[in-house]
């Protein structure tokens, strides 16, 4: 369930900043109203089961929701400004709630003594042992608060680059099926959401390239399952949606914004499953993958 009501929060987060940066003088507000819905839908399925689960998110969760009802209100009445700035709103109270979560997952990890002897490779400890007590007992207090200082700043830093890939590539995917209901639309703000999905690629391959480093240093042993799992995260998640963010943007130079959805739909699919690996693989690690 904890995996879930993260999966919701980053998900609702990046849509609602990725119709943030959306031009409202472009996009028709139906666009946005109708959207809003969809944020509503997923504050409130993570606001009732964080309830008894994660009760320090469930608050953030139901502002988000209520934010969400009020934002498509605005957006009925065409008020462009409150409509952007509630969808601000709905995007902090999810990524708090994220943060909030997260932080409290990772401590358990953290004060979970045999996963974090997990971490301490046997080739780390036997140099160690030719020093003398005190100089052991100093040398790993800092390596393991340097080890928790990188952990914490790669755990926080996936929330944010997660939520925004699966966001801006959602945002990006329903903003060209509008265009199907509105062709006569610009098309620069669906560049704008294309460009943003590569940049939020690049900052969660960055991220996970940091994780990965940290878990390959630090593990002992590593599964068949485990490597499996990563091999379909970074190939289909990560590499093969920066591929399809590329032929969604040369698609859109013909122009054909139908085909170019058709590859933002596909593109939606690789970051949940890929999303989906990071979250079932980062569970049992202490750092983001």
């Amino acid at each position: 369930m904890n995996l879930l009501i993260q999966f919701l929060l980053r998900l609702c987060f990046g849509l609602a900043a990725g119709m943030a940066i959306t031009s409202s003088r472009q996009v028709t507000s139906g666009y946005f109203r109708n959207h809003l819905y969809v944020t509503l839908g997923l504050s409130t399925l993570a606001s009732l089961v964080s309830y008894t689960v994660a009760p320090e998110v469930f608050w953030y969760a139901v502002a988000a929701a209520v934010a969400s009802y009020v934002g498509s209100v605005c957006w009925l009445y065409e008020t462009r400004f409150l409509g952007k700035m509630i969808l601000i709103v709905v995007a902090l109270c999810c990524l708090n709630g994220g943060l909030r979560q997260q932080l409290r997952q990772y401590s358990i990890k953290w004060h979970s003594s045999p996963i974090m002897l997990n971490y301490l490779s046997q080739s780390v400890l036997e140099k160690r042992l030719a020093k003398d007590t005190f100089g052991l007992s100093q040398e790993m207090d800092r390596e393991l608060r340097s080890f928790k200082s990188i952990s914490d700043y790669l755990t926080m830093s996936s929330v944010s680059s997660s939520g925004l890939l699966l966001g801006m590539t959602m945002a990006a995917m329903l903003l060209g099926h509008w265009y199907l209901n509105t062709p006569t639309m610009e098309l620069a703000p669906l560049r704008r959401l294309i460009l943003a999905m590569g940049a939020a690629v690049a900052f969660q391959i960055l991220v996970s390239a940091l994780g990965l480093w940290g878990e390959l240093e630090y593990a002992n042993e590593l599964s068949t399952q485990w490597w499996l799992f990563l091999l379909l995260r970074w190939s289909f998640g990560l590499v093969g949606v920066a591929v399809l963010t590329w032929m969604a943007w040369e698609t859109l130079k013909i122009p054909n914004t139908q085909s170019a959805t058709g590859i933002l739909y596909v593109a939606v699919i690789g970051t949940f499953v890929g999303e989906t690996m990071s979250l079932l693989l980062s569970a049992e690690s202490l750092f983001p993958l």
